[in-house]
């Protein structure tokens, strides 16, 4: 079966794919009411509140696909706020003549996602448009979190202060090369997977055993070099980096070197940038690891006062260089 243009036309056909598709797996008290707007009942209290749109191409990946990449990247954009995610919302652009039976895999993923989230997807949308005028699916999810006043300012890099330690919690590059790979129908021996996940609970963890976290960021578009200057020309501080601390999988960097990408700038899908005080940064690390998605979390740099706004490398080879941000994008359709 295929998604017809009577799948958006807001009738019978629209509500049964409603009701035996998307609240088949979203289904809860609030969501099923079915109301303009979702009701929700909160006390006095700090949100964090953000929107995405996933157009990835292909929408299937190893490691994924589009639903659970909007259901991570949106719980993991609240996360590095320094909030705990707690409602979604959900909306979908089909494209007519989509497959209803990959339609049902991309929404099943989106609810196991959730549920091992922690969150809720509470309202949502569905529009469908003629054959030729998009490109299968696109999602958007807006996320709801709810924040302690002392993590306000987390990703404001107003707390940053020189000597803090730079940490990342695993390998570089994946999620971009894993795309590539599914795009180009290319086959290795490694298997590439992408790093695609939600770090809530990871990002909590880290929370509580060090409060005084300065920094955090997740790592997607732009890679870590964008990271990287962005909170150094925010804090006006300096970026000291070690190359040979970075994480990076053998068979990323082998196709990064065959397809002459820089993993510093590729992204990534299940990552984070924090920045601690030196005397809890190995704590950081060890909690980090704790976690699936942090096993090979790693300490890679320092926050310096010298050459303020400025991302220094120190390159496997043992010279330095300006890890300038990169002037376009290595991939599009990355997310």
């Amino acid at each position: 079966m295929e998604i017809t243009l009577n799948h958006g036309s807001g009738g019978r056909i629209s509500h049964q794919l409603i009701s035996g598709l998307f609240l088949k797996y979203f289904n809860n008290e609030i969501l099923s009411q079915l109301t303009d707007s979702a009701v929700l009942s909160i006390q006095e209290s700090l949100l964090a509140f953000t929107t995405d749109s996933y157009v990835i191409d292909p929408i299937f990946f190893p490691g994924g696909n589009i639903g659970k990449l909007a259901i991570c990247g949106t719980v993991n954009d609240l996360s590095v706020s320094g909030a705990v995610p707690k409602y979604l919302s959900v909306a979908v652009v089909l494209e007519e003549g989509f497959s209803l039976e990959e339609l049902e895999s991309i929404i099943q993923s989106m609810s196991e996602e959730a549920q091992k989230a922690g969150v809720t997807i509470v309202t949502g949308d569905t529009k469908v448009v003629p054959r030729g005028k998009g490109d299968k699916i696109f999602i958007t999810t807006t996320g709801i979190g709810f924040i302690q006043p002392e993590f306000a300012e987390i990703s404001t890099a107003r707390r940053l202060q020189p000597g803090d330690k730079i940490i990342v919690n695993g390998t570089l590059g994946d999620h971009a090369i894993a795309i590539l790979a599914a795009r180009e129908a290319l086959h290795f021996e490694t298997p590439l997977m992408s790093d695609c996940a939600a770090l809530n609970h990871l990002i909590q963890a880290i929370l509580q055993v060090c409060p005084e976290i300065s920094f955090m960021r997740d790592i997607t578009r732009g890679g870590l070099s964008t990271v990287a200057n962005e909170l150094s020309d925010k804090a006006k501080l300096g970026l000291n980096i070690d190359e040979s601390k970075i994480p990076i999988h053998e068979s990323t960097m082998g196709i990064c070197e065959i397809f002459g990408f820089d993993p510093l700038f590729l992204a990534n899908e299940g990552k984070i940038l924090v920045t601690a005080p030196a005397h809890k940064a190995d704590e950081v690390v060890a909690t980090m690891r704790k976690y699936p998605e942090g096993k090979n979390a790693a300490i890679i740099g320092e926050v310096v006062t010298e050459h303020p706004g400025q991302v220094v490398l120190q390159t496997i080879t043992g010279g330095k260089r300006l890890l300038e941000m990169p002037a376009g994008v290595q991939l599009p359709r990355i997310c």
